[in-house]
């Protein structure tokens, strides 16, 4: 928000936990890490529903797997309720005005998606960088109970459910490189 920049991540594949992820680690690994590298933890506002649900296993076990364990990074996810997503900020800022760069264009290839997302500016200076992530992120992977204990995951005191942290584990690996730079 203070940045005043977005970063939008469209894909051609089925909307799932594992996308959602790639797309925040694909923001740290262009974006984030490079403005804020000395961050060591990061606060993730999300949707109550679709992909990155907050009672999605996928969601879960693959922020500890590629923002926690591979980044080092401590990542706090709060979940809006069920129809309150749009008090996201990110709602007003970012998405409102990438609907009105683009109303009334038939968004008929990714190319034209892409070159109006990116197009989007207002008079605040608000720029936006946008991704094309194709193939792969097929529905239907599951997380056992046993590699849900293996999660380093601390309920909040406040709205358990919606809000939580996860911790990189001890002896994970802590280098974003290795996987995405």
């Amino acid at each position: 928000m203070t940045a005043n920049a977005g970063f939008v991540c469209v894909g051609d594949c089925f909307d799932t936990p594992r996308f959602a992820v790639d797309a925040i680690v694909d923001w740290w690994a262009m974006i984030g890490r490079r403005c804020y590298g000395q961050a060591r933890r990061l606060l993730i506002l999300a949707d109550a529903g679709g992909s990155n649900t907050c009672r999605s296993r996928v969601w879960k076990a693959q922020l500890q797997e590629q923002l926690c364990d591979a980044c080092g990074l401590e990542v706090t996810v709060c979940h809006y309720p069920t129809g309150c997503s749009q008090w996201n900020p990110i709602e007003h800022r970012l998405f409102s005005y990438i609907s009105m760069n683009w109303a009334g264009v038939p968004l008929r290839t990714f190319e034209t998606m892409l070159n109006y997302i990116a197009g989007t500016v207002t008079k605040a200076g608000l720029k936006v960088r946008a991704l094309l992530k194709r193939g792969g992120n097929e529905i239907g992977e599951r997380i056992s109970d046993e590699q849900m204990r293996a999660l380093d995951l601390e309920a909040d005191a406040v709205c358990p459910k919606w809000n939580y942290t996860l911790r990189p584990r001890h002896g994970s690996i802590k280098n974003c490189n290795v996987i995405y730079c």
